[in-house]
């Protein structure tokens, strides 16, 4: 199911838009939620880079520093195609930094903050915080407000990105054929068990929302703590549970597929059961690849949403989401891009 097909929480978008027309109208923030510890072997780097990969840059950085990309962290991923600013540490064990202002990339720019104890790992980061523009609109302006609205009270369903799929939303067909017997690379291997994860739980959010379910609870229900991995249940809906849902400290949660059961019950399991059913191809692999059994939360709520209009028309919308989330996520529900 691609992005176009998966329901929508608040019906049909109110408007029609286009999205990066230049990398400035894609801006993202980092929100790590620490400073460097201002000491030890890692230099310590806020880049800010225009149409660069991530990758690329912490190539590029292990070659101006003379050391092996392997000693450049990072904590996610960001997008080529905008402009954002992201944290790097590079190891330089017994080596003064390098004149970081010499970098010799223009769309790169490099602040130093000093020296930290331990290498930037994967996923170590809060959040992000996006501003984004969209232009060339078609729609209703009163529409829009009011959808922008809903997203700000309710939030949007969780789903993941047309990023995680790759490409025509290859991925996925590229893990039936890993679980078939095709061989990949160990990092490839990494993504596609990911796509395959992703998918089920996309299916499940989108029969919840097709039900009006994805911000509310059912029977059986499994709950995931905002800001957190971590998860509790099931056990039965209640005014305290009922008061956590409605200041969005906690919401319901949807499968990201592995070995044993679904931890659900009642009408929840039996939902997440089918769905999983209907690719029993991805959910033996996942199991296969001895992948756990996890949860991810079904609402997504952006922080501090605001938007404005821009003189020639188009829209500024800014908000903050948590590490795992996507912008386009919460975009899908206002504009077809």
């Amino acid at each position: 199911m691609n992005d176009t097909e998966l329901p929508f929480a608040f019906g049909a978008p109110p408007l029609r838009a286009r999205l990066r027309t230049a990398p400035e109208d894609f801006v993202v923030e980092e929100i790590l939620g620490y400073e460097p510890d201002g000491a030890g072997e890692h230099a310590f780097l806020v880049v800010e880079k225009r149409g660069a990969n991530t990758d690329w840059v912490a190539r590029e950085l292990a070659r101006f520093a003379g050391t092996s990309p392997m000693n450049v962290g990072y904590a996610g991923l960001k997008d080529r195609h905008a402009v954002t600013r992201q944290a790097f540490t590079v190891q330089l064990p017994g080596k003064a930094d390098p004149d970081w202002s010499a970098f010799p990339h223009a769309e790169v720019s490099i602040r130093s903050l000093g020296r930290h104890s331990r290498k930037l790992k994967r996923g170590a980061l809060r959040g992000n915080r996006f501003l984004l523009v969209l232009r060339e609109i078609e729609g209703d302006r009163a529409g829009a407000e009011a959808r922008l609205a809903a997203i700000a009270a309710r939030g949007v369903p969780n789903y993941f990105g047309e990023q995680r799929f790759g490409l025509g939303g290859g991925n996925v067909a590229q893990a039936r054929a890993m679980f078939g017997g095709r061989r990949v690379d160990r990092d490839k291997r990494s993504l596609l068990l990911s796509a395959a994860r992703s998918h089920i739980f996309n299916g499940v959010l989108a029969e919840r929302v097709a039900g009006g379910t994805w911000d509310a609870p059912m029977d059986g229900e499994i709950w995931a703590l905002e800001g957190s991995r971590s998860w509790f249940g099931p056990e039965a809906f209640n005014d305290t549970l009922a008061e956590r849902l409605a200041r969005f400290d906690i919401h319901p949660s949807g499968p990201l597929w592995g070995r044993g059961d679904t931890p659900a019950a009642g009408a929840v399991a039996e939902l997440e059961r089918a769905v999983a059913a209907r690719d029993e191809d991805l959910a033996a692999g996942l199991a296969g690849a001895r992948m756990d059994q996890e949860r991810r939360a079904l609402r997504l709520q952006p922080r501090d949403l605001a938007w404005r209009w821009l003189d020639d028309g188009a829209l500024e919308v800014s908000f903050g989401l948590p590490a795992g989330a996507y912008a386009t996520t919460v975009i899908r529900e206002l504009a077809l891009t």
